[in-house]
C-alpha cells in the first residue's frame, strides 16, 4: 500500500465517523418529545419536562454545529497539509526529535483548544446559563484552561519525551517500556487524583459530624468496609449538577460527595447512592476497570510498535521528513475504529456493573431511596429520559434510568 491510499483511507474513516455519530445523534434527537413511561411520569412535571426538552433540543443544535466545525477543521488540516507545516515550524526551534514532537503537539493541542473556547465558552456561559445550570465565573472558565495546559505540558509532555526516548534506545521493543511507565502513571493517579489534582481545581473538606456522616458509617460498618475518608467537594463552584465517586485503594481509598449532592438529596438517599459505590468496590469492579485499562493500553503500543518505524504513516500525512511524532498521529487516525469497538465492550461492561452496583446496594441498604436519588438527580440535571436504542448501545456507560429503576425494583 502506498501513502496516497493510506491517506484516503485515513479520510474514510474520519468521514463514516462522522456520518454515523450524526445518524445516532437524529435518531435520539427524535425521541426527545417522547411520552415520558409510567414508571418516570413523577420525574418531571410539565414544565419541568418542556424545559428538559428545550436543554436537549439546544445541546443537540449547537452540538451539531461544534462536530461539524471540528469535522470541517481536521479534513482541511489533512487536506492542505496541515501537520506538515506544523512539523516544519517545530524543526525549525530544534534538531532534537524529541523537542521537536514536544513543540509540534504543543502547537497542536493548544492551537485546537484555542480554536474551540469560544464553543466551550457559548456552552457554559449561555447555554448552561440559560438553563440555570452554570455556576462559573469567567475567571474560574480561563484558570482552568491555563491548569489544563500546564498540566498537558508538564505530565503529557513528560511521558511523551520518555516514550520517544524508549523508542530511540530500544526500537521496537520500545513498546514495552512504554507500557510499564504508562502503567505505573495510572496506578499512581487512581491512587494519588484526588489528593494531587483535584486540589488544583476543587477544594475539599472533610464531612463534617452529623447524622450524614453518622448514617454513612453505620452503613460502611454493616458491610464490613472502612471508610475514614468523606469529602466535600465544591461542585457548586461550577455547575449546580451533582456527583459522588469513590478513588483510590487501601490507605488512600477515599469517597467524594459533590456538595450539590448534599443539598439535593436527603440522607437516605445519599447513603444509598454512597451504597451503589461500595457495591462498585466490593465486586471489584474498579480493579477490573483499572486493569482492563492497562490491558488495553499494552494492546494499542503493541499494535504501534509494529507500523511505528513504516515511513508511509508520516507520507500519508504529507510530511516527507518520517518521525514518531508523525508516525503516532497517522496511527491514531488508522487506530479509531479498533479504539471504537473496545470503547463498546468498555461500555457492556460499564452497564453490567451499574446492575451489579445497584443490586449491591438493594441488598444491603434500600432499592427505594436510590430510586428517588436517581429521579431526582435526574430532574435536576434535566436528563434525557428516552434516549434511542442505539445511541444507548453506542455511547451511555449506564443504563438508561428507566432500566435501572425496573432492576431495582425486580
Amino acid at each position: 500500500m502506498d501513502a496516497k491510499n493510506l491517506f484516503y483511507i485515513i479520510l474514510i474513516i474520519i468521514i463514516l465517523s462522522f456520518i454515523i455519530d450524526k445518524i445516532l445523534d437524529a435518531l435520539n434527537a427524535k425521541h426527545y418529545n417522547d411520552s415520558l413511561p409510567e414508571e418516570l411520569q413523577d420525574v418531571y412535571d410539565d414544565v419541568a419536562y418542556k424545559k428538559s426538552q428545550n436543554y436537549k433540543a439546544t445541546k443537540y443544535k449547537f452540538g451539531l454545529l461544534t462536530s461539524t466545525f471540528s469535522f470541517i477543521l481536521t479534513l482541511g488540516f489533512l487536506w492542505f497539509s496541515g501537520f506538515e507545516v506544523v512539523d516544519n515550524i517545530a524543526r525549525t526551534y530544534s534538531e532534537n526529535s524529541i523537542i521537536v514532537a514536544l513543540i509540534f503537539f504543543g502547537v497542536i493541542m493548544i492551537g485546537s483548544d484555542i480554536l474551540t473556547t469560544p464553543f466551550s465558552y457559548y456552552s457554559t456561559f449561555v447555554i448552561e446559563e440559560k438553563f440555570g445550570f452554570n455556576k462559573t465565573t469567567v475567571k474560574t472558565f480561563f484558570l482552568d484552561k491555563i491548569k489544563g495546559w500546564l498540566m498537558m505540558a508538564i505530565i503529557g509532555g513528560g511521558i511523551l519525551a520518555l516514550i520517544i526516548w524508549f523508542y530511540e534506545a530500544t526500537g521496537q521493543h520500545f513498546w514495552l517500556y512504554a507500557w510499564a511507565l504508562v502503567s505505573v502513571f495510572t496506578l499512581f493517579m487512581n491512587m494519588f487524583y484526588s489528593k494531587l489534582i483535584v486540589p488544583l481545581f476543587n477544594k475539599q473538606t472533610p464531612l463534617e459530624e452529623g447524622t450524614l456522616r453518622d448514617k454513612i458509617s453505620a452503613y460502611a460498618k454493616t458491610v464490613g468496609f472502612k471508610l475514614d475518608k468523606i469529602f466535600v467537594i465544591d461542585g457548586s463552584k461550577r455547575s449546580t449538577k451533582a456527583n459522588a465517586y469513590f478513588s483510590g485503594f487501601g490507605s488512600e481509598k477515599r469517597v467524594t460527595l459533590y456538595d450539590t449532592l448534599i443539598h439535593d438529596l436527603d440522607d437516605e438517599e445519599i447513603v444509598a447512592v454512597l451504597a451503589h459505590e461500595v457495591g462498585h468496590y466490593k465486586r471489584k469492579h474498579i480493579i477490573f476497570n483499572l486493569f482492563a485499562s492497562i490491558l488495553l493500553t499494552g494492546f494499542t503500543l503493541f499494535i504501534l510498535s509494529l507500523f511505528i518505524s513504516n515511513l508511509i504513516l508520516s507520507q500519508a500525512l504529507g510530511v516527507t521528513t518520517p518521525s514518531f511524532h508523525i508516525g503516532l498521529i497517522a496511527f491514531g487516525l488508522l487506530y479509531a475504529p479498533i479504539s471504537e469497538i473496545t470503547g463498546l465492550i468498555m461500555n457492556l461492561f460499564s452497564r453490567k456493573f451499574e446492575y451489579q452496583a445497584d443490586d449491591y446496594a438493594k441488598n444491603t441498604y434500600k432499592g427505594e431511596p436510590l430510586i428517588t436519588s436517581l429521579k431526582k438527580l435526574s430532574k435536576n440535571s434535566l436528563s434525557n429520559l428516552t434516549p434511542h436504542p442505539a445511541y444507548v448501545f453506542m455511547h451511555y456507560s449506564h443504563p438508561t434510568l428507566l432500566e435501572r429503576i425496573m432492576n431495582l425494583r425486580k
